[in-house]
């Protein structure tokens, strides 16, 4: 993650910029009010960063939701779009970094995906 910005304001950019680049709608559902940073923030924005580039290249959604929360249980992140969807069992490089990068700072992450439905990734740390 670039620079000394939150980890909320670093991917709130991003997004502008993505979807601006894009043309697909992003709708923010939640972003955390408090400070996350180090290794999480990292593996936060990396798998946000590959979900999204997934969508742009694959789903042919016109929608994209995010929510990134943070409570008693830890963080929770959920990127969801309308796309195509893809077969279960379907794996690629993407899907098995952003379940690396969670897992690496103790979390699991886990996509699901609806053929003609959409996509959704769900991690928490």
């Amino acid at each position: 993650m670039r620079g000394k910005r939150s980890l909320a304001r670093a991917i709130e950019d991003y997004l502008t910029e993505w979807s601006e680049r894009t043309g697909i709608t992003v709708e923010v559902w939640a972003m955390p009010k408090g400070r996350v940073t180090g290794p999480v923030a990292d593996a936060v924005y990396a798998v946000v960063t590959e979900a999204l580039t997934n969508v742009e290249r694959h789903s042919g959604a016109h929608t994209v939701s995010i929510a990134l929360t943070i409570g008693r249980n830890g963080l929770r992140l959920t990127v969801s779009d309308n796309g195509i969807g893809f077969l279960p069992g379907r794996t690629g490089r993407g899907m098995d970094m952003m379940k690396l990068r969670f897992s690496q700072v103790g979390g699991v992450l886990t996509i699901n995906s609806v053929v003609g439905e959409g996509t959704t990734v769900s991690g928490r740390i």
